[in-house]
């Protein structure tokens, strides 16, 4: 049985979270790291394979002209340097490896230890949870949800490489494909009821409705059943289409002047 990856440590959350900050000196929509977390996960769910050179651009925009003189200066993109970069995807394959066992981990229960557990930011309740006076300097700001960033990163991977999730022949697959991304669909959507519960701790303010934690739980294991459908299904097949053959009658493609039943086709 292959060893699970060793658990990414708050601290290397921590420097991602500094990294993305640098990259949104130079690049302002550079995202938090919860939006990276999802655009990760549909990756690793995704039917195709995507290399990091197809998707980190995309994520990102390096080397676009919005990236400012860093983008401009080689390889590295927006990123300060070389070994920016070099970290920055080093810790990012290290996430990669911990969700992926997760996901291809059998679970009975999102609470099992070996369930994916996303890194997702409970904003309204840090919010709450402030003195009165700080609270007010926010009040009125449109704050994200619980997991509405990341659910937002997941389909933002979706909507980029839309052929790769496009509905299976197979109509009860295809009925698993749409409930799934329904389920994450849902989650992008703001929470509007009254707020009942915390959403990562037992004491902490309320913060979230009690219908919010259910579709957060749906969306989890919808992105299970996306692992595992894509998995079973396989990549796309690409359609071989063969050229049409000229007619016996037809001049011979090959220039001889001949007909197609004289020349070439007589080998046929």
């Amino acid at each position: 049985m292959t060893a699970s990856p060793e658990s990414m440590a708050p601290e290397a959350f921590d420097e991602l979270d500094a990294i993305l900050d640098d990259l949104r000196t130079r690049y302002d929509e550079t995202p938090q790291w919860e939006f990276c977390e999802g655009f990760m996960a549909a990756l690793i769910c995704c039917r195709r394979p995507i290399p990091v050179d197809e998707y980190l651009g995309v994520l990102l925009a390096i080397g676009d002209d919005a990236a400012g003189e860093a983008g401009e200066a080689g390889d590295s993109g927006s990123f300060a340097d070389a070994a920016q970069a070099a970290r920055f995807q080093a810790l990012w394959a290290q996430r990669w490896s911990e969700v992926a066992a997760a996901l291809d981990t059998p679970i009975e229960s999102l609470d099992d230890d070996s369930a994916y557990a996303p890194e997702v930011m409970d904003v309204r309740g840090a919010i709450a949870s402030l003195p009165p006076e700080e609270r007010a300097e926010v009040e009125g700001e449109d704050l994200p949800a619980f997991a509405q960033v990341w659910a937002l990163g997941f389909m933002f991977a979706v909507e980029n490489w839309p052929e790769e999730w496009a509905a299976p022949r197979d109509r009860d697959a295809a009925k698993w494909l749409n409930a799934s991304l329904e389920a994450l669909v849902a989650l992008t959507e703001d929470d509007e009821d009254e707020p009942t519960l915390s959403a990562l701790s037992e004491d902490g303010p309320p913060s979230v409705s009690e219908a919010r934690l259910d579709a957060y739980a749906a969306a989890l294991w919808a992105v299970y059943d996306l692992r595992e459908l894509w998995r079973s299904i396989g990549p796309r097949v690409e359609t071989v289409r063969r050229a049409a053959e000229p007619g016996r009658n037809d001049p011979c493609p090959c220039g001889s002047g001949k007909k197609y039943k004289k020349c070439h086709g007589a080998a046929a």
